[in-house]
């Protein structure tokens, strides 16, 4: 199949395109588009063989029974008969039209493909493993997902009032310290962390179960579009492919793997947020949940996270910064300016430079008041005049 690809010039040049004509293991780039195509998200098969023999001579070696010698661990009993098994799954897909169908779409809508080595790859999915996606498909801010701070907030779809308020505030106040806030999209808490990001001009990611072409859930189209905008829309599956109840599950592999904490903030007792946690906790990284009522059915699942897994009962944005590792997360906030200096960074963006009335405006204070503020926040290194107007600095060297 690999000779196949690389000798469709169609397929070959729209992938140097999305790489902005690059030549430099344009192979390595087609074999990966075309892993995404053929293998589900996570299969573990897939990931072994990319690990053993690199992308091309993987799929050699999966198709074709070609490729290099492998180890005694592929040469296993259990390995041959997983091998045969995947085979039956995977070559059905494996048509060099439908991985050319696959780059036509992503341009069309403007997508761009990373893969590992690329300088936005988020190095923390190699802590995968053999679940490390081959590649991934973006549109937007690839950029985000390389940043030096970044948070998970996952939640219950059919979210509280009090679950939505939190997760507000938290998603709100991360996002306005200059932490990028990660979720997948979905209603209830996701799409409140999503909103409460790009509402104080933060920075979201979002990943998606299905490709980055199709808006899942559909009421959630316009707000996947403003995503794609100001943050970053990220998929595994390739354009086209529809989100599915595995996918989904694949999915949370991700989300939990690309921040450097996760946060549930409501989930009921089988919830799928449980599932990003439980992948969280897998990884090591830090866990924190938020308390609610304790006859709330909604908070059943972060109750028993806090009573099973160890997560960090989390109560404000101070607790998931000392779930970073900030020695003192009172130093991350703009505390010689007090409150109000914080509801003046709140009104401001890291991307558009707004003016001190417009400020003012948003943060519901005197303009006077604001033009003082904004002098001790620059002192503070907190913000940054452009011309007449000022805008935020999205996270202080000592935050990195």
């Amino acid at each position: 199949m690999i000779r196949a690809l690389l000798r469709n010039t169609d397929l070959v040049e729209i992938t140097r395109r999305m790489r902005g004509g690059q030549e430099e293991n344009l192979s390595d780039v087609v074999a990966r588009v075309a892993w995404t195509v053929i293998a589900e998200p996570g299969d573990a098969v897939a990931g072994v063989l990319l690990q053993e023999f690199g992308a091309v001579d993987a799929l050699r070696y999966a198709l074709e029974g070609a490729g290099g010698a492998p180890s005694p661990e592929v040469r296993s009993a259990g390995a041959v008969r997983a091998l045969a098994e995947a085979r039956r799954r995977w070559k059905p897909r494996a048509d060099p039209a439908a991985v050319l169908r696959a780059l036509i779409d992503a341009e069309r809508v403007g997508a761009q493909l990373l893969v590992p080595g690329d300088a936005f790859w988020p190095d923390s999915l190699a802590d995968l493993g053999a679940g490390a996606p081959s590649a991934l498909w973006v549109r937007g801010r690839a950029e985000l997902l390389a940043a030096p701070a970044r948070v998970s907030v996952v939640g219950a779809r059919a979210a509280s009032g009090y679950g939505e308020r939190v997760a507000s505030d938290l998603a709100g106040d991360l996002a306005a310290a200059g932490i990028v806030v990660v979720s997948g999209g979905a209603y209830g808490i996701d799409g409140v962390a999503h909103r409460a990001a790009l509402g104080v001009g933060g920075d979201t990611v979002a990943f998606l179960a299905g490709g980055v072409d199709r808006a899942y859930p559909a009421g959630h189209q316009e707000l996947l579009r403003r995503i794609a905008v100001e943050g970053a829309v990220v998929s595994e599956p390739p354009c086209g492919a529809a989100p599915t109840r595995w996918r989904f599950l694949a999915r949370n592999r991700l989300i939990a793997a690309l921040g450097a904490a996760t946060v549930v903030v409501e989930a009921g007792w089988r919830s799928g947020s449980l599932n990003t946690a439980g992948h969280a906790a897998t990884l090591g990284r830090p866990l924190g949940a938020v308390p609610g009522p304790v006859t709330s059915a909604s908070s059943a699942g972060c109750h028993r996270l806090l009573r099973e897994y160890g997560a960090v009962c989390v109560t404000s944005v101070a607790d998931v910064k000392e779930l970073l590792g900030f020695a003192d997360a009172s130093e991350h906030s703009a505390a010689g300016a007090g409150a109000d200096g914080e509801r003046v960074l709140a009104a401001m963006s890291g991307r558009v430079s707004r003016s001190p009335r417009e400020i003012a405006k948003r943060a519901g204070l005197p303009p006077d008041r604001v033009r003082s503020l904004l002098g001790l926040l620059a002192l503070e290194g907190w913000v940054m005049q452009d011309g007449p107007d000022w805008r935020r600095v999205r996270a202080r060297a000592h935050e990195r």
